[in-house]
């Protein structure tokens, strides 16, 4: 049984402060906009997504009873920076310097200065923003005297002076308020930086090697404790939220946890509570903050006023112990291939719930293929914001799937995916195009498995209406459909956008860029 939601302290002093207000908070015409994102959390790991789940996710389940649920909504990435980058740009990353791979907790920003942002662009149109969590987007550090940085991904750890100020922050990119760690939770350093500046400059080294619980060895600040983070930040968020309903002015709130994500760190009350592994018990404790979230929201006379969107970076990682979940009758891909890093279905594939009382229709579920890219194109279109050509090129509005007034025709053209290994896959209605052999991340038939890829198919070709598992290639069989989906995947690419609007340019990049050689194809 799941613990019964608690009222916090914050929470109750709210009320009572809001009690003895003279008037009621005022809302604003404009919505509230809160983005919560979980990372690494499957498909099948939500019972509202996955009736045979064996994880009890009730409030989750309830935010999806309350609003609209996605059941075919998509990360544009296997794995967490691109996935971010495209979240805050409307933007596919491979259109980046990122071809492949992650960031780390040293790397310099992705985002260059004068990209639009989702919160740039709700700034410009009267919001305050919020970003809290996990960054994962690359910032400047400041660096020691007469040190300098020549390497264009990062800077040396040695280099780091951790008392002068981040520049190229969140601040920097649209975020009036900014708190969270640079990287993954596994990644250093591990330290707190708020509104450019570190909270508790690295006093000592910490590494962890549990089985789930392992995190790199780092310089640590005295403040940042890997089990508090994920609590310190819905605590952080839900003070903002209670501080934010005071005000006439509309808020946005990006808040990207950095859970269940390894280190796989349940609090002790959380603890063998799924009968699974501390993953379960993991995703449980975060489902009851997102409740006790949801209930700041409600207490704070807001949420007749407030879109909440929650949802994931991507799928599960299998190194939170698959074999074992899978073993218990609980699949956190539901019924889809491949795990975190993939390029299948089970990775991309992801939990997406919109929340709008009033404009979205409770209990209400939308098979429309959708990206987590769409957010820019959403947020302009709540606020009557115009795009430019250089903003959101890869960016739908939702607004009309939330309203309901969408035809059965698809709202996106097609969707594009990408591996960690920088591997190519094109949706389009039912049919998958994958331009590799193989898995492109860290299942089988393994990319790096020289003998099984060898035997494969170069590419492959599944319909997903009748083969949701991608099981049966069809690439031999339909040399047309595949020859239609490459020609409008390097349509996408040589456009620099895969939306209607003028073409634009992609970012430069020195190195061979292999994976488009299909272009050069016959």
């Amino acid at each position: 049984m799941n613990k019964p939601l608690s009222i916090s302290l914050f929470t109750l002093a709210l009320l009572l402060t809001l009690a003895g207000c003279e008037e009621p908070v005022k809302e604003s015409k404009k919505p509230n906009i809160i983005y919560i994102l979980a990372d690494d959390m499957g498909y099948g790991d939500v019972m509202a997504f996955n009736e045979q789940s064996k994880i009890r996710t009730p409030y989750i389940d309830k935010l999806a009873s309350e609003g609209m649920k996605f059941t075919d909504a998509h990360s544009g990435s296997a794995v967490c920076t691109p996935t971010r980058y495209g979240i805050l740009t409307g933007r596919y990353s491979w259109r980046t310097r990122m071809k492949q791979g992650v960031l780390a907790g040293n790397s310099k920003p992705l985002i260059p200065e004068g990209r639009s942002t989702v919160g740039a662009m709700l700034q410009k149109n009267g919001y305050y923003t919020a970003f809290i969590g996990k960054w994962h987007l690359g910032w400047s550090w400041g660096l020691k005297n007469n040190q300098t940085d020549t390497n264009d991904w990062s800077v040396d750890f040695a280099n780091i002076d951790y008392t002068k100020p981040v520049k190229n922050s969140p601040k920097e990119r649209g975020f009036d308020f900014s708190y969270g760690h640079p990287a993954s939770l596994d990644m250093s350093p591990y330290v707190y930086v708020e509104n450019g500046m570190v909270t508790a400059v690295p006093d000592t080294t910490t590494v962890n090697t549990g089985e789930y619980s392992w995190w790199r060895e780092g310089p640590t600040g005295s403040d940042f404790i890997h089990e508090d983070v994920t609590p310190n930040y819905f605590k952080k968020a839900m003070e903002l939220i209670a501080d934010r309903a005071l005000s006439d002015q509309p808020f946005f709130l990006y808040l990207a946890l950095p859970s269940p994500h390894t280190p796989i760190l349940p609090t002790k009350e959380w603890q063998e509570k799924s009968g699974l592994n501390p993953y379960g018990d993991f995703v449980m404790m975060i489902d009851d903050y997102v409740g006790k979230l949801l209930e700041t929201i409600k207490t704070a006379g807001i949420e007749e006023n407030t879109l909440v969107i929650f949802t994931s970076d991507n799928g599960f990682a299998p190194y939170a112990n698959a074999e074992l979940l899978e073993s218990k009758g609980h699949y956190p891909s539901g019924p889809f291939r491949g795990y975190k890093a993939d390029i299948f279905e089970g990775v991309h594939r992801i939990p997406f719930i919109a929340k709008w009382p009033g404009v979205i229709q409770p209990g209400s579920v939308s098979s429309q293929t959708i990206c987590l890219t769409d957010l820019m194109a959403t947020c302009a279109d709540i606020v009557g914001h115009k795009l430019a050509p250089n903003e959101g090129e890869d960016s739908y509005s939702l607004l009309p799937i939330f309203k309901q007034t969408i035809s059965s025709e698809p709202l996106r053209e097609a969707t594009v995916h990408h591996s960690v290994n920088g591997s190519f896959a094109i949706r389009r209605g039912p049919w998958k195009l994958i331009l590799c052999p193989d898995s492109g991340g860290w299942s089988d038939p393994k990319p790096q498995d020289s003998v099984t890829v060898a035997g494969l198919p170069a590419i492959q070709l599944y319909n997903l209406a009748n083969d949701p598992g991608e099981k049966h290639n069809l690439e031999a069989e339909q040399p047309g459909k595949v020859a239609e989906l490459k020609a409008l995947l390097a349509k996408y690419i040589e456009n620099g956008r895969s939306t209607a609007g003028e073409t634009q340019k992609n970012d430069s990049y020195e190195g061979e860029w292999v994976q488009v050689n299909f272009i050069k194809q016959p």
